[in-house]
């Protein structure tokens, strides 16, 4: 499934401005993660083993949740209906092109993010590897006020990491993603890890990783509604309404795409063991 609906033209023109949707309050939620491997042309041959650089991650998988945020009452408790789960572009598609299609989405939507480490990886990522190819972000920069933009830290507003607002901004223990998910009886990793990914991309297996970049935004999204719950954005009818909305969407999807099938029957085992 295409992040950007209108294929791109034969030459591209990332850099013509385009406007941006303010809006007034997000009301739509993406709960996104990235996959990289590592760009050999950038990294210094001398770098070793650590995690490179945002500039020397070339983006190979964007993946997300898509939810609408529903406020039966003005200014009352908000509840998150799943509208897909989906991976940006084709497998065939460059990184620009992905690149290009993820901004061209949020511009287009009044977003609300919701990551796993976001703040700290996957959006500076996304960020400097479009400053690589001189795509612009301009909706990062203009959306939201001076206090709740997306890249404010301290609002959940426009952008939630959700490992950051439960670490306290880093005055306790961070916890992966895995963790967090086992914690409350998800299925966490089940095949694939990110270790995984470089070696999957050298081997051309892009569909694994789709799937398994899916399968993170799918427990994102669930730690989100948790957050949204102990936060108050949301309440109990409407934090189970959101996991309802999952499932249903899970259960409808699960014959044609059955990683999420898997994803669902791992949850189930999960609970019912718990």
């Amino acid at each position: 499934m295409h992040l950007d609906p209108t294929a791109e033209p034969a030459t591209p023109t990332w850099q013509t401005p385009r406007p941006v949707t303010m809006g007034t309050r997000p009301d739509k939620l993406l709960c996104l993660d990235v996959e990289t491997a590592g760009d050999k042309a950038l990294i210094p041959a001398d770098w070793g083993d650590g995690l490179p650089k945002p500039f020397w991650n070339r983006i190979v998988c964007v993946s997300f949740v898509e939810a609408r945020i529903e406020r039966p009452v003005p200014g009352g408790p908000e509840s998150y209906t799943v509208e897909r789960v989906a991976s940006g572009g084709e497998v065939d598609w460059s990184e620009a092109r992905i690149l290009a299609g993820f901004w061209r989405l949020l511009e287009r939507g009044n977003y609300r993010l919701a990551t796993w480490n976001g703040r700290t990886f996957d959006l500076p990522v996304l960020r400097c590897r479009a400053f690589v190819h001189g795509i612009q972000t301009a909706v990062w920069h203009k959306r939201g006020g001076r206090w709740d933009g997306y890249a404010q830290r301290y609002s959940d507003e426009y952008h939630a990491d959700v490992m950051d607002l439960l670490s306290a901004h880093g005055a306790a223990a961070r916890m992966r993603l895995d963790e967090a998910a086992k914690a409350v009886g998800l299925p966490g990793k089940i095949g694939e890890n990110g270790a995984m990914v470089a070696d999957l991309y050298e081997n051309g297996e892009l569909p694994r990783i789709r799937a398994y970049c899916e399968t993170d935004t799918i427990q994102t999204f669930y730690l989100y509604a948790r957050w949204a719950l102990l936060s108050g954005r949301t309440d109990q009818a409407g934090y189970e309404a959101s996991i309802a909305s999952l499932t249903r969407y899970l259960e409808t999807e699960r014959f044609a795409r059955p990683h999420l099938g898997i994803f669902l029957d791992s949850w189930k085992s999960r609970s019912i063991a718990t």
